[in-house]
């Protein structure tokens, strides 16, 4: 539940980021998407926050991302209801 606060939070406000803002918060997505296993989230992430690196953050997809964050988040919050009715 907190990686999901803290990535709604991030999610939030990404529209609005720009350079090095930007990048950091798409190196903490990824981050915490790698240690839930989503590896499209974190793939994009990583993508972007390379794109950030060399100075073309405006060429992040933020919809992709967006869409992709909520994808895996309703995949988490399936996997979660799954193993707490088990």
């Amino acid at each position: 539940e907190l990686f999901l606060e803290e990535s709604d939070e991030v999610i939030a406000r990404i529209g609005s980021s720009t350079g090095a803002a930007l990048g950091r918060d798409l190196h903490f997505l990824k981050g915490s998407a790698l240690n839930l296993g989503l590896q499209s989230l974190a793939q994009l992430c990583q993508e972007g926050e390379r794109l950030c690196n060399a100075g073309q953050g405006d060429a992040v997809d933020l919809r992709r991302l967006a869409e992709t964050y909520h994808s895996a988040k309703a995949s988490f919050r399936e996997g979660l209801a799954q193993r707490s009715a088990a």
